[in-house]
């Protein structure tokens, strides 16, 4: 069984109310990576933050962001798109990673690609009310073709982020169109709480993703659980050979202390020693998925 990659998801749109050690700043950021990467990480996903929270999709953000990670951590970068934030325009999408790419220092390694579009509002069960009808997260077929085109030419890797089922199959067509590389890099997307737009976060929510993934050895799969715990899951997905998404921007685990991102990290790198499976660095993680040495 290959090693377990795990991967930071450092902040999101995560606030600071329920734990303070959300990282927001580029110096943040990148303090947070490498503590992280010691902890046994080996790829960190981050959104730019002002120094109020506020989404930061500016581009010297995410170049600066990067440059401090890789001052200080080898660990694999993963910036965002801006996800509900921008457009849904290709150029809008890609204008801040295309220049990010031209230079080896703030190339990222891998940048997200949601295979489809998918409705997001929030639904508040106790009122049995949608919080924010219609807000929808757009990813039309023609800009997603221009994105792999682009990642691929900028010699970097997508993440394949899935939200049900129905990107999976995406994936595949994708694929068989040419427009992916082996290993596929897939992220299965659970969500809890508020947000219902995935799969339940729960053994056959993940089951009903795995039963349609190639069996071949061409994909690397992970989990990412939006609102939730992965307390029930972890044992499940260590052993099934996937790897893990977490980190305070999905969940702030305010029940547990307020841990730091890094404190998480060392829980699934220790849960997975305990089953017998290693965890892989950085390099490790270049290999397992085809990218290019730094």
């Amino acid at each position: 069984m290959d090693k377990l990659i795990i991967e930071v998801r450092a902040n999101e749109y995560a606030n600071r109310n329920r734990n303070r050690n959300v990282p927001w700043l580029p110096r943040e950021i990148a303090g947070d990576a490498a503590e992280c990467r010691e902890a046994g990480a080996s790829i960190i996903h981050f959104h730019g933050r002002s120094a109020a929270g506020a989404p930061d999709n500016r581009f010297e953000t995410c170049r600066d962001t990067i440059l401090a990670i890789r001052e200080s951590s080898p660990i694999l970068v993963h910036p965002t798109l801006g996800y509900v934030t921008v457009t849904a325009s290709f150029e809008e999408r890609f204008a801040n990673v295309r220049r990010l790419a031209e230079q080896d220092a703030t190339r990222p390694d891998i940048v997200p690609m949601d295979m489809g579009s998918v409705n997001v509002d929030l639904y508040d069960s106790q009122r049995a009310a949608l919080r924010t009808p219609g807000a929808v997260y757009v990813n039309p077929t023609d800009m997603l073709i221009e994105l792999a085109q682009g990642i691929r030419q900028g010699g970097m890797k997508p993440s394949l982020v899935a939200w049900n089922v129905s990107f999976v199959r995406q994936i595949q067509a994708f694929s068989s169109m040419s427009l992916l590389d082996d290993p596929l890099f897939i992220s299965l997307v659970l969500t809890e709480k508020i947000l219902i737009a995935g799969h339940p976060g729960t053994a056959q929510g993940l089951d009903a993703y795995l039963m349609f993934l190639p069996q071949d050895g061409s994909v690397q799969w992970s989990v990412t659980h939006i609102g939730g715990r992965f307390d029930t899951l972890l044992d499940k997905i260590i052993l099934a050979g996937g790897h893990v998404q977490i980190g305070l921007g999905d969940y702030p685990y305010a029940e547990d202390g307020c841990p730091t991102n890094a404190q998480l990290v060392e829980r699934v790198a220790a849960r997975a020693k305990a089953l017998g499976r290693e965890v892989a660095s950085p390099d490790d993680a270049r290999r397992m998925l085809r990218l290019p040495p730094r």
